[in-house]
């Protein structure tokens, strides 16, 4: 494969692809396009609908959690009589709330709309190829991620509700159809939606990695690539090795609802009455979700991370410091986030001395984590900063990755975890270090490269009232959380009212749905701003930001093979900005050096 590529790359090179410009129909530009470009914004576009409806969900729910008991026209308009009588919000309907709002931001928003999206973007025009490996694998991943997020709406609107085991969906409540309503058809549901996922992932996957390793223009070393580039790559890999193991899980838990297998189960009594399954074990199961959830994190966060890379490194008119630092930073991520899944069971009833080794496992990816903030620091450090909304994403990033990060260190104690194990600890946790900075490394992404997608700008000033509010308002949501959990009160529950011992967080929660339904309201202000610019911003001129990297080397309208002529040769790194003895503060990666230049 890596030759026949080598050769298709070197005649595509000399610049036969005139074959490339016939007229294409309605349905092969937009619909089943083969073309990088336009997957990458089809993938976009799905995560955007898709973060919808997980916001309006996390909406309805934070209203029951402030307010308990209390009617809401909101929530009746959206949930109707059935799941919502008088507008208050059935207990059944609140677990499968949490649940699909999870599910659809951790796979959905933040995996297939993360990499999807930029991966497709970036990957032949960072490297410098005129298309992915495979168009046509790759439009089967679009629409295997399509069908999947189709499948998972569809399971909102079944009999008993969607599945209401939580995302992780663990067993027993997830492995038996008849234990609450969510365990019927929309735990069903959820499961071949997350089979097709799958597929999807691994599809995309594997041709970002065939593309990086066959498809570089000349002189596009390994040390030559973007961060981007290297953080894309490391994730797909990442992901070709994890999700599978996800796949075993969900197969082995269909098999256990449907075909009276006990993987997963033994030994249970439902209604006082026992069933016949033994030998099984739900540890088991968490034992596979969770060797994909944690390296799920890094698939979510390595992207942002590259992406903020770029940006920074890009608006502070300063190479990035520490390149070589930087990629064995996501080697190390990438290796150690394999080791480390048993943090997750800690209370499980696992060996004493197993748990000291999972201790030690995710103590170890602080430091590579830390070099990360570290570099990112020292590359803002005297810059020429250029306060642009994708430089403000990207710096808020840093801020939430550290703040998150901090809380990662308590948690991955074994000893302390036991106290606020399932608590809303562990919620503020993960939404700030994965949810978050992932969401803040998308949103810069999109302001960064909207040009290169649309060919227009997005407005600025919108841009900053959105980054501001949104910045304000998730911390404003977040950070009462830890003192929630560390009160006690664990995640997942319906009213808390019902508990004496809780009456202190009831008006932490209002706090928290304040800040929440202002932070949905400035989402309102992206998506305004993302649509309206696609169609009226002001048009882009070529380079933008002037960067570096091969992307801005190519046209602003879009023509399948992306370089008109032959694709240009790389001769530098992609950071060389602010370089003595150059008039301008920024060199493209295809000007040669100079006689007397030494390569950074």
């Amino acid at each position: 494969m890596g030759a026949h590529a080598h050769t298709a790359h070197a005649g595509h090179a000399a610049g036969h692809h005139e074959h490339h410009h016939h007229e294409e129909s309605f349905i092969s530009k937009w619909v089943f396009s083969q073309d990088h470009k336009m997957i990458g914004k089809q993938f976009l576009v799905t995560a955007i609908f898709m973060a919808w409806v997980a916001v309006i969900m996390s909406l309805i729910f934070r209203l029951q959690l402030a307010w308990p008991g209390e009617g809401f026209a909101f929530t009746n308009f959206f949930l109707g009589d059935k799941w919502a009588p008088g507008g208050v919000l059935d207990s059944n309907m609140y677990l499968a709330l949490v649940t699909i709002h999870g599910t659809i931001m951790v796979f959905f928003v933040l995996t297939g709309g993360l990499s999807g999206t930029f991966a497709n973007l970036l990957i032949p025009l960072q490297v410098g190829a005129r298309d992915m490996a495979s168009g046509f694998i790759n439009m089967l991943s679009y629409w295997f991620f399509f069908l999947s997020s189709v499948v998972m709406l569809a399971s909102l609107f079944v009999e008993g509700g969607p599945a209401s085991a939580g995302w992780t969906v663990y067993p027993p409540l997830s492995a038996l159809p008849k234990a609450i309503p969510g365990s019927g058809a929309g735990m069903t549901l959820w499961l071949v939606s997350m089979t097709l996922f799958i597929a999807s992932s691994l599809m995309g996957g594997l041709n970002y990695v065939v593309t990086i390793l066959n498809l570089r223009t000349k002189g596009m070393k390994m040390t030559r690539l973007p961060l981007t580039i290297w953080a894309i790559f490391l994730t797909a890999v990442l992901g070709v090795l994890s999700f599978p193991v996800l796949l075993s899980a969900a197969l082995l838990l269909l098999l256990d609802r449907t075909m009276g297998t006990s993987f997963y189960l033994s030994d249970i009594h439902l209604a006082g009455e026992a069933l016949e399954n033994t030998g099984g074990s739900p540890i088991l199961f968490q034992h596979l979700f969770w060797f994909l959830g944690h390296p799920e994190v890094y698939i979510v966060l390595l992207p942002a991370l590259g992406i903020t890379s770029e940006i920074i490194a890009t608006n502070a008119r300063k190479p990035i410091f520490g390149y070589r630092a930087m990629i064995g930073s996501i080697l190390a991520i990438a290796f150690l986030s394999f080791i480390v899944w048993g943090h997750h069971m800690f209370i499980t009833g696992m060996n004493p001395f197993l748990g000291s080794v999972f201790v030690a496992t995710t103590l170890l990816i602080a430091i590579p984590s830390a070099v990360k903030v570290f570099n990112y620091i020292t590359t803002l450090w005297r810059g020429n900063i250029i306060f642009t909304p994708g430089m403000l994403f990207s710096i808020g990033l840093v801020a939430t990755f550290i703040a998150g990060g901090l809380t990662g260190i308590i948690l991955a104690d074994s000893a302390l975890d036991i106290a606020i194990h399932d608590t809303y600890f562990v919620v503020a946790h993960f939404h700030i270090v994965m949810g978050m900075s992932a969401i803040f490394g998308m949103f810069a992404g999109i302001y960064h490269w909207f040009p290169k997608m649309y060919g227009r700008m997005m407005n600025t000033k919108l841009g900053y009232a959105h980054f501001w509010i949104t910045f304000i308002c998730s911390f404003g949501v977040f950070f009462p959380m830890h003192f929630i959990g560390l009160a006690g009160a664990p995640r997942r529950y319906y009213n808390y009212t019902e508990f004496p011992m809780f009456d202190g967080v009831v008006d932490l929660n209002i706090v928290v749905t304040i800040f929440a339904i202002v932070g949905a309201l400035a989402q309102v202000i992206f998506t305004y701003n993302f649509f309206y610019s696609v169609y009226r911003g002001p048009k882009a001129v070529q380079n933008p930001w002037k960067s570096n990297t091969l992307e801005w080397t190519t046209p602003v309208e879009h023509i399948h093979g992306n370089w008109p002529g032959p694709i240009p040769v790389v001769h530098r790194w992609p950071y060389d900005y602010s370089k003595p003895g150059k008039p301008e503060d920024w060199v493209s990666q295809i000007t040669p050096l100079d006689p007397d230049e030494e390569e950074h």
